[in-house]
């Protein structure tokens, strides 16, 4: 199903050829994130992401960009808590094109003095822009909840000190310390040559010290009681993150967990929508997420709440996450979950696209990649009874964490009483 090359540096490659598609994606998957900085530095993998699209040794600024949108291709980069990736989308005729530019973006950037000021600029921006976003900074203010004092419990892009504070010379030694053969993963989907990526990677690498394998420190979570923080803003409605400690990356339940989200808040058919907007229009929007990091994870509850119904709106999702973990779910609404996320993992695979991410992410992380069909039969393997198990190891009332954005500074004690689970 894949075909898979590893230099003798460490450098991975894994590609997928998709026939009946004339398009090609492919990442540098670099084991770099947030949770590898120090508070310090806090935002520089996002920092440095920024800047290797600002030049490199053979292209510059802008010839990186008309060089892939030239050809009709798109190209992109994020940067995570644990992972930073560079992709590009293109016509597959161009393979060669797009990897020499992508490559030479990764080895040789040019870190000039006049884009680091620029974009520090720009970064202190974007910071703005997230903590203007009641949406968006209501899960750093989760975040630091779940994970106080520790990496992953500060934002990816940094703070205001922090990225002040990082020079060029923190930025060139970040990308030569942990931009190394042994940390980077290629990967691509589409109609795709693997020998020739294969060839042309060992052209470009090969050559290369693997260097260190980065290391993050592990998370710690002693959580005891529940915690709730309220951040005061005159908003038109409350929002709202509500999260507990999951299950991490690669744990023997994880599909389970994935079936308990669909179930609770996932879709439209969830029993959080349909109890808390479609019977009661206690809010507009209302859903499940879940992270999954290597040693630890998160379960998400989000909502936009109505100022004036968030003790009710609280007490019913409670109330429903109580239900999934003292009753079992029933036969039908098992089988649509499971149907839900098998189609809408098949659907995704049909992009190339998608299917790069599934593949990088995977074997940057976990060092292998399942096929559809081994998720298949996993998930095929979990039974009603899994389900119930991860709500209770997950839904307990001393591990509830709560962000709340919205004028609420009268609230508090009453929002408290209302922390809890059956």
């Amino acid at each position: 199903m894949y075909r898979k090359s590893r230099l003798n540096n460490g450098l991975r490659i894994i590609t997928k050829h998709l026939s009946g598609v004339g398009s090609l994606s492919l990442g540098i998957w670099i084991n770099i994130g947030g949770r590898y900085e120090s508070t310090s530095h806090k935002g520089i993998s996002h920092y440095l992401e920024h800047l290797l699209f600002k030049g490199s040794k053979k292209y510059s600024c802008r010839e990186i960009k008309e060089s892939i949108e030239g050809i009709g291709g798109a190209l992109n980069g994020f940067t995570s808590e644990e992972l930073t990736c560079y992709l590009v989308k293109i016509p597959s005729r161009y393979l060669v094109k797009a990897l020499d530019i992508l490559t030479d973006m990764v080895v040789e950037p040019r870190l000039k003095q006049e884009d680091i000021k620029k974009e520090r600029t720009v970064i202190l921006e974007e910071l703005k822009m997230y903590r203007d976003l009641p949406q968006s900074y209501v899960y750093e203010l989760l975040d630091e909840l779940l994970w106080p004092e520790q990496p992953l419990g500060s934002p990816v892009i940094g703070t205001v000190n922090s990225v002040k504070s990082i020079s060029r010379e923190n930025l060139s030694y970040f990308q030569r310390e942990h931009y190394t053969p042994a940390n980077i993963v290629i990967s691509a989907a589409g109609l795709i040559d693997h020998d020739l990526l294969a060839k042309r990677v060992s052209h470009i690498f090969g050559g290369k010290n693997p260097g260190g394998l980065n290391a993050f420190t592990a998370v710690k979570e002693s959580q005891c009681k529940q915690q709730l923080n309220i951040f005061y803003k005159d908003t038109e409605q409350v929002h709202m993150a509500m999260g507990f400690h999951g299950l991490r990356r690669d744990h023997p339940l994880r599909h389970a967990q994935a079936l308990l989200h669909i179930i609770l808040g996932a879709n439209m058919s969830s029993r959080l929508f349909n109890e808390v907007r479609e019977k009661r229009g206690l809010a507009y929007e209302i859903g499940t997420g879940v992270k999954r990091y290597h040693d630890t994870g998160a379960f998400l509850v989000h909502a936009g709440i109505d100022n004036h119904k968030v003790a009710p709106c609280l007490e019913l999702i409670f109330k429903e996450l109580g239900k999934v973990k003292n009753k079992l779910v029933a036969v039908d609404e098992f089988k649509r979950a499971k149907e839900f996320y098998l189609g809408q993992l098949m659907l995704a695979l049909e992009d190339t696209m998608e299917y790069m991410l599934w593949m990088g992410e995977s074997m940057a992380c976990l060092d292998k990649v399942y096929t559809l069909e081994d998720v298949i039969k996993e998930v095929n393997k979990v039974n009603i009874e899994d389900l119930r198990l991860v709500a209770r190891q997950i839904f307990k009332r001393e591990k509830i964490n709560l962000a709340l954005i919205g004028p609420l500074e009268k609230d508090k004690k009453k929002i408290y009483s209302k922390l809890n689970l059956g």
